[in-house]
């Protein structure tokens, strides 16, 4: 008998609204992109509905096979252990329903290409014409506590640099890995060059982004010799929306390898010797589901993430964004 195969889209979930409608305008592109499959979409923290509610409405549509598609772009805490902890939970539950996890979407070609595109939007919308090689390309990522997942964000940076002819790159981040982008700005500012392009390597908007143009505006303040340029995030290019497709089918075709050689919680990597063999589990079971804080949420906090939330612990231990 042939299963009827199912395709949960797993997001992160924010406090911004614009996140929100930003992720489920992407999910809404996937599901037509995938007719052959019940599509459903949820959060695993803040918004609504939870990845428990759009599992359960597969189940009783009478999915026997769910591939669970991450919604993130690289694999720090969030893919390695959150999702997979809601994954394995609802498989326990329910013997006789494939769960199929599939991986992130990593460092792709596809990917690279959506953010020449946007990097080359800026640029044609600047008001003047700088040559590349007097251009500063500053790469933004999220941040986590995961050396892997930021590492993955200097080989996007790298990559783009050499791709695209840049005259310098810097990578910095938005919150809880170091530089963040006003440090990185300022050091940037001090290598002398004429245009500097702000691209936050991102899937959406959100408090986070808008924190990470504020910087750039506050350094082009203080510095009016050098032009900043804001590059947009990847939203829902459509070379994105492929590489989503690309992962439900590598996934079912057994394909799915996950990059674990570099994997804190699997090897030792220098610094982060204690956190090998962490157990996966959830933490954001407090935040799942009490809802978005409107379109002018506050920034809760420099270096938490886009949930902001904060456990009144030191700065060092906030959740992963991947």
């Amino acid at each position: 008998m042939t299963k009827k195969t199912a395709v949960m889209i797993c997001g992160h979930g924010s406090r911004d609204d614009g996140a929100i409608e930003e992720f489920n305008r992407l999910a809404g592109h996937l599901s037509k992109r995938l007719p052959d499959f019940d599509v459903e979409s949820g959060f695993l923290e803040f918004a609504t509905p939870v990845i428990r509610t759009g599992l359960d409405k597969l189940k009783e549509r009478g999915a026997d096979k769910i591939v669970c598609l991450p919604g993130m772009l690289f694999a720090a805490s969030h893919v390695k252990n959150d999702l997979p902890s809601e994954v394995n939970n609802f498989g326990a539950e329910n013997p006789g329903i494939d769960m199929i996890f599939a991986r992130e979407l990593s460092i792709d070609l596809k990917l690279l290409e959506a953010a020449r595109n946007r990097i080359e939007e800026a640029e044609k919308a600047a008001p003047t014409k700088v040559d590349r090689k007097d251009t500063l390309l500053m790469v933004v990522g999220r941040g986590t506590n995961d050396p892997d997942a930021n590492s993955n964000v200097s080989k996007v940076s790298r990559m783009l640099w050499e791709g695209m002819g840049f005259g310098w790159t810097e990578v910095s981040y938005s919150g809880v890995a170091t530089p963040l982008v006003d440090a990185g700005m300022s050091h940037a500012m001090l290598l002398g060059y004429k245009r500097i392009i702000v691209f936050p390597y991102f899937l959406f908007t959100g408090i986070l982004v808008r924190r990470i143009y504020d910087w750039a505006d506050e350094a082009a303040k203080a510095n009016p010799d050098v032009e900043v340029l804001k590059a947009s995030y990847l939203d829902d290019h459509r070379l994105l929306i492929d590489t989503f497709v690309e992962r439900v089918h590598e996934a079912l075709a057994g394909d799915n390898n996950m990059n674990c050689q570099l994997c804190k919680y699997r090897e030792q990597i220098i610094g982060y010797e204690g956190d090998v063999g962490a157990p996966q589990v959830g933490h954001h079971h407090h935040v799942q589901g009490v809802g978005t804080d409107g379109q002018d949420a506050h920034d809760h906090g420099v270096h938490g993430h886009d949930n902001g939330h904060d456990h009144g612990h030191d700065h060092h231990h906030h959740h992963d964004d991947d």
